[in-house]
């Protein structure tokens, strides 16, 4: 084909091969919807808890240092910091990608050719008339070598903000993992200190219950009741001490949840138990919802895997383009090492190359659509981390407030049935009132105790939820 016709009839060929080659599938991608409601209650107040560092927050010393161990020393937290390592250095690679690689290498070899090639008719000819020209040795080369992929389509620049924002979403990773470990060591703290209050009431009981079966055999000597009384006495006694070892397990088992959260064996873990009834709340200001997109952790994460994703999607769409690289090399190349140094063994070359895919492009489809319905998920998955982050708000504001009522319900009933509890004892020494009403009153008095303590424990669980699940403890 002469010059001409190239330019007539080829380079219009190759304008509509490459308009084939770009033509990409249809897709429906997916906006993501950030609308949040206006407050959680009809307050409007912008204060929120969240801006609170951890240790000003708790404020109890030996949880501060319990919090401040784990940071240092949770393994979840130090292998996560390896991921973000990973996800840094895979920024390094793909920022290489886009950039030209120059590399330098050489090779050394001794060929035999077959006798009946080109190439071996000459080896043969020098051998038997070595005057024509130098002996045969092999192929020697040294030299260094250019490429270079053109980024036309910003294919390689996007992938390597793709692989930024992950390098980011995994900080945030690490975020939410810290403001889990605090949380999870608060609540197992406050959990072990309600522990111990509960097996001190039990042992507080079950002097009282010994008082009451001392007294109640002193009855039956004196024929005022019978060996019944006696043995339902002593068996509320047996069942109260009994109740004991469950709760010295469940000690055993939070203290070495949280030597396990701070990456420690089993040791005794110093708390300050006597302070667990005065624990108050602060005022809890949640801010507006709003705020989430900021504070929270989990949601930031979400909205940066949601970026990335849709950067993979142009990655993806741009294989469908054409590439273009460059290339070029400069070296010796010589059949006798001895002839490497000489001018006349410079060797040279270079070129470029463009590529585009044609016919069977299934496997860049795929790819393509796959990047498109893991931004569709990105985008789901964003709108639930929102969701779930404003409703886990809303459930522990609800929760701090009926739980602060039934303490002060629960506050009344046990002092109401500790009252009682002296007045049925006098009562039953006086011969007006059944061992019947002493027995119960002792076993209620003794359950809204217990109960009383758990409803604590519930009301410092949510003062620890509350704080994470506006986004606190991570900064």
């Amino acid at each position: 084909m002469t010059n001409k016709n190239i330019h007539k009839y080829g380079l219009p060929m190759l304008g509509i091969v490459l308009l084939i080659a770009c033509k990409t599938p249809a897709i429906t991608g997916k906006t993501e919807n950030r609308m949040t409601p206006a407050a959680y209650t009809n307050s409007q107040d912008t204060v929120n808890i969240a801006t609170i560092k951890w240790a000003n927050y708790f404020r109890d010393p030996y949880l501060i240092a319990l919090i401040d161990t784990a940071l240092k020393n949770n393994q979840e937290l130090n292998i996560t910091l390896q991921e973000i390592e990973m996800s840094q250095n895979e920024v390094m690679a793909r920022k290489g990608e886009y950039l030209p690689f120059l590399n330098i290498g050489g090779s050394a070899a001794r060929v035999k050719e077959g006798k009946y090639t080109w190439n071996g008719l000459s080896e043969e000819d020098l051998k038997n008339n070595p005057d024509k020209g130098p002996r045969y040795f092999g192929d020697f080369m040294a030299g260094t070598f250019f490429s270079w992929e053109l980024d036309v389509w910003n294919k390689l620049h996007n992938a390597k903000k793709a692989a930024a924002l992950r390098y980011l979403s995994s900080v945030e990773g690490r975020n939410f993992a810290v403001t889990h470990i605090i949380a999870e060591i608060a609540s197992s703290y406050y959990e072990l200190m309600g522990l111990d209050n509960l097996l001190l009431i039990i042992q507080q009981n079950v002097e009282l219950q010994k008082n009451a079966l001392q007294l109640v055999k002193l009855e039956k000597e004196a024929a005022k009741v019978t060996q019944l009384a006696v043995n339902r006495f002593e068996a509320q006694l047996l069942n109260t001490k009994n109740m004991q070892y469950e709760i010295r397990q469940k000690i055993v088992e939070a203290e070495n949840r949280i030597n396990f959260l701070t990456g420690r064996f089993p040791q005794p873990i110093a708390r300050n138990t006597a302070d667990f009834n005065n624990l108050v709340y602060d005022p809890i200001f949640a801010g507006v919802p709003s705020q989430l997109l900021a504070n929270r952790p989990d949601i930031r994460q979400a909205e940066l895997e949601l970026a990335a994703a849709k950067l993979d999607v142009t990655v993806a769409k741009a294989n469908f383009y054409p590439s273009f690289s460059l290339k070029a090399g400069l070296g010796f190349q010589a059949y006798n090492p001895l002839y490497l140094i000489r001018p006349a063994s410079i060797l040279y070359n270079v070129g470029g190359e463009l590529v585009a895919p044609l016919v069977n492009k299934n496997a860049i489809k795929a790819s393509y659509l796959n990047a498109n319905a893991r931004q569709i998920q990105s985008a789901y998955q964003f709108e639930r981390s929102i969701l779930n982050a404003h409703i886990e708000v809303v459930n522990q504001l609800s929760q701090i407030e009926n739980f602060t009522r039934s303490y002060e319900t629960k506050a009344r009933e046990v002092e109401i049935l500790t009252q009682s509890v002296d007045i049925s004892n006098n009562l039953f020494r006086s011969a007006r009132a059944d061992y019947i009403e002493v027995l119960l009153t002792q076993r209620e008095a003794l359950d809204s105790k217990i109960d009383l303590i758990e409803i604590k424990l519930k009301q410092l669980e949510a003062k620890v939820n509350i704080y994470k699940a506006l986004g606190g403890g991570w900064n």
